[in-house]
């Protein structure tokens, strides 16, 4: 039973059984392989175990949720890509591959956070900001519309914000519409 010990404290074991059913030791539950997935995109570090022979099965488990999600949901994997990576099998070169494919899969990462930290140092020039800011305006105008004593200060608001102005008539109910209009098409374009 050395093999169900892990080696590392914050390893959880799996444990895959003849019927295909995986067992989570730390947790004492069966689970599926979508656990899996949720699990690795949790960045919980697991190893799979087969449960009669206690060999280490976890390419294959990580490869069967690869097969799933490429089956369920949208494809990331292209057709080309697989073509030239089956190739590789038996070729001279298959043994650099692994050590490519992690590299690159690390510089990936390295410049994901990089490109989240440019977006967040940029927060202040983002349009996205600037567009919450129209929004709140927007909710301000339409409280004060609908709860006439918000506007002389029933309603609380940031330090940094200006009076709402009154929407008294339909001119005002309107110009509120094209605004949000205006702001949906702004918002839509984003998101292309």
């Amino acid at each position: 039973m050395a093999e169900t010990a892990s080696t590392d404290d914050n390893t959880v074991i799996i444990k895959k059984y003849a019927n295909r059913r995986l067992y989570n030791t730390r947790s004492s539950s069966y689970i599926t392989l979508d656990h899996l997935s949720k699990m690795t995109r949790e960045g919980v570090d697991y190893k799979v175990l087969d449960a009669k022979t206690g060999a280490d099965i976890t390419h294959t488990i990580l490869t069967q949720i690869i097969m799933e999600e490429e089956s369920n949901g949208e494809q990331m994997l292209p057709v080309n890509f697989l073509r030239e990576l089956i190739s590789m099998y038996g070729n001279s070169m298959q043994s650099l591959i692994p050590h490519y494919l992690e590299a690159s899969m690390e510089n990936f990462r390295a410049n994901q956070s990089k490109l989240a930290k440019a977006f967040e140092d940029s927060l202040g020039n983002n349009p996205l900001a600037k567009l919450a800011e129209q929004n709140m305006a927007m909710f301000r105008a339409a409280s004060s519309a609908f709860m006439p004593g918000a506007e002389k200060g029933d309603a609380p608001k940031a330090p940094s914000e200006a009076p709402a102005p009154a929407a008294d008539s339909a001119g005002d109910l309107s110009a509120l519409r094209d605004q949000m209009a205006e702001i949906q098409k702004r918002l839509d374009s984003l998101g292309k």
